[in-house]
């Protein structure tokens, strides 16, 4: 590695950060980070904090998991890369694929399609999508629907259902066909209502209207995350997700379950839509598939969607894949995070921990005004929306924003800032002692403001 004053005089001049003003960079450098433990990482000055934001969203089994960093380093020996596209495989790739399908057995999932991260899963599963309804004689099935505050990744596809217009906007026109409904956000919605189920029941008679306007026999999918990540950290009502399954079903639409964030433990269970109690019919997934140790994605379908695929006629073959799709490295990589995964029982974790952030957070509301809405409780999944007036629900302005992230870091902890929110999703592998580190950092972070 470059000696430290090489870095600091070279930090943000040659590289653009992903979600970020590259001008902004300039002027104000991101943190360099050099060493990681546990659930700790440290910067080139030597501050150590804890990882509230868990890489992102996908460090499940902490920095230090060595089971997993000699199995990527192993098969670099054995096999470094080989295509797994039609005609060859590898040892990795097959193992993985069934591990995988086991994980998610419960949620009916039944075959495995690699990729290289939740982008790729996510247009994966759209893709496929459009082609199972041509293999049923269904072509004109090419339209999706998702959820405003939704996030499906940076592809033109997902970036087409994605319900946030900063991913959206410069880079309009984008997929045609993509049609939003009402996010289940208690604290901001069209319809004023403060009570989950209600609203979840008024999302629903929008999906019903949209579907007739639309009509069914043009709709494809309806993407969604169990748990909106980064919109916000929004938790549905417990009927939300069951009843957008019962619509799908009665209208020959496909459910995609996005569990980019919400899969492998996040939300206390093994999956978000298991967490509500619902089969999809394709799900995307990445993040903590490796515990972010190697950039691996999958997604997976089920045995009605498998059944069109593999009965099909020439048209059947899949004309989509990646490079780096059933990697070896990574491949071992899956199998070994998924093994660890279910030693540790991390989802076990998470519950008692995701209570534990969220409850303190929400005693933190009680001390500082500037906190408008506390949402989690679901695993280790945690939102806090910042406003400048309580009263109006005025979003706060970015410096301020900045201040509250910068003072929290150096009381100790690393959050994750999404417009006026601060998000935190932190290695399931956390402890007791840590989250009241991360409180306590988000209460200086607070009293600075």
């Amino acid at each position: 590695m470059k000696d430290e004053n090489f870095l600091k005089e070279n930090n943000a001049r040659h590289l653009w950060h992903p979600m970020g003003h590259p001008g902004d960079a300039q002027q104000n450098p991101p943190k360099i980070i050099t060493d990681a433990e546990g659930v700790k990482i440290t910067d080139i000055d030597g501050h150590s904090v804890v990882d509230a934001v868990g890489g992102l969203w996908c460090v499940n089994l902490g920095y230090s998991n060595d089971v997993v960093k000699e199995a990527i380093s192993k098969q670099l020996y054995d096999l470094p890369y080989y295509s797994a596209f039609a005609g060859s495989t590898n040892p990795p790739a097959i193992e993985a694929s069934h591990a995988v399908r086991e994980f998610f057995e419960e949620d009916g999932m039944a075959r495995v399609f690699f990729t290289s991260g939740g982008s790729d899963s996510v247009e994966t599963c759209l893709r496929l999508a459009r082609q199972y309804h041509r293999l049923r004689g269904e072509p004109t099935r090419t339209k999706f629907l998702s959820l405003k505050k939704g996030y499906h990744g940076t592809h033109f596809g997902g970036a087409s259902v994605n319900g946030n217009n900063r991913f959206r906007l410069n880079y309009e026109p984008l997929l045609p066909g993509c049609h939003h409904l009402p996010a289940p956000y208690p604290y901001r919605n069209p319809f004023n209502e403060t009570d989950p189920a209600k609203l979840a029941q008024n999302i629903a008679a929008v999906l019903e209207d949209e579907i007739a306007f639309q009509g069914a026999e043009n709709i494809a999918a309806l993407i969604m995350e169990p748990i909106l990540g980064a919109g916000g950290v929004i938790v549905p009502d417990a009927t939300f997700m069951p009843l957008m399954r019962e619509i799908c079903d009665r209208h020959g639409i496909l459910l995609i379950s996005d569990e980019v964030i919400t899969g492998f433990g996040r939300t206390g269970d093994w999956s978000g839509a298991r967490h509500w109690g619902v089969k999809p019919d394709m799900m995307s997934t990445a993040k903590g598939i490796t515990s972010g140790y190697f950039p691996v994605g999958a997604a997976l379908f089920s045995d009605k969607v498998a059944e069109v695929f593999e009965t099909a006629g020439a048209d059947g073959a899949i004309f989509t894949g990646y490079t780096y799709s059933a990697h070896p490295v990574g491949a071992a990589a899956v199998i070994a995070t998924l093994s660890e995964t279910k030693r540790l029982n991390t989802a076990a974790n998470a519950g008692p921990r995701g209570t534990q952030l969220f409850e303190g957070v929400q005693k933190l509301a009680e001390k500082y005004d500037i906190i408008g809405d506390v949402r989690g409780g679901h695993g280790l999944m945690t939102g806090i929306e910042i406003v400048s007036d309580k009263a109006a629900k005025t979003p706060m302005n970015a410096a301020t924003m900045k201040r509250i992230h910068e003072t929290t870091y150096q009381a100790g902890a690393m959050v994750r800032l999404g417009m006026h929110n601060i998000l935190m999703s932190p290695p399931l592998t956390i402890t007791e002692d840590e989250v009241n580190v991360i409180l306590s950092a988000l209460d200086a972070g607070f009293a600075a403001a």
